[in-house]
């Protein structure tokens, strides 16, 4: 597991374990990983590293749908097995919710127990596969990666597969922006599709 550790080439400093796994993903999902990658490469990439002290969390959204008997214990001890590579970071434990796709947020028990959590300063780092465990809604994403970073002890969320880090200093403006806040003259858009282009064509 030793090769999971990085050196940087212009520091030597250790930098944070991949937890990048093997996982079937579609093309289109490739692509923008592709292209979100080459942006980052551009700019000076910042993630959480092992040398800071983190009360981790792993959060997992589970479907079996593979080869493995027991998925999630495999995919648990991954997770084990790469953390155990930071020897500064506490690990605090999983939280797993059951399903393919996210439900909306509310629903979610383990995520809801995770977010207390944070509350309650017992998480300041969250580690999950991808941004669509979280929520289908890119909107509750956005608002509780805001709502964490405003804690009075923040609170980053790592996503591996699209290999963003929230705390990331490049991404403090975008969670600051009150632009995010409701206006007084903003309608609240319906949940179906139908309602919403009837709006729009009103």
């Amino acid at each position: 597991m030793s090769d999971l550790i990085e050196k940087s080439k212009e520091t030597g400093l250790d930098v944070m374990p991949s937890f990048d796994f093997v996982f079937e993903k579609e093309t289109e999902q490739q692509t923008q990983l592709a292209e979100h990658r080459a942006w980052l490469k551009s700019i000076k990439h910042e993630r959480p590293l092992p040398k800071r002290h983190f009360k981790v969390a792993v959060y997992i959204r589970y479907l079996n749908q593979t080869k493995y008997d027991n998925y999630l214990a495999f995919h648990k001890q991954q997770f084990t097995d790469t953390l155990g590579l930071c020897p500064n970071w506490e690990f605090v434990g999983f939280y797993v919710d059951e399903g393919g796709t996210a439900p909306n947020m509310e629903t979610a028990e383990a995520w809801s127990k995770l977010l207390q959590d944070c509350y309650d300063g017992k998480v300041d780092l969250i580690i999950t596969q991808k941004a669509s465990n979280v929520s289908k809604k890119l909107y509750e994403i956005s608002f509780c990666s805001r709502i964490l970073a405003a804690l009075k002890k923040p609170v980053g969320i790592y996503f591996i597969s699209e290999d963003i880090y929230t705390l990331a200093s490049y991404y403090q403006d975008d969670l600051k922006d009150p632009s995010f806040l409701p206006a007084p003259d903003w309608q609240v858009l319906p949940d179906d599709n139908a309602g919403v282009r009837g709006m729009l064509h009103d």
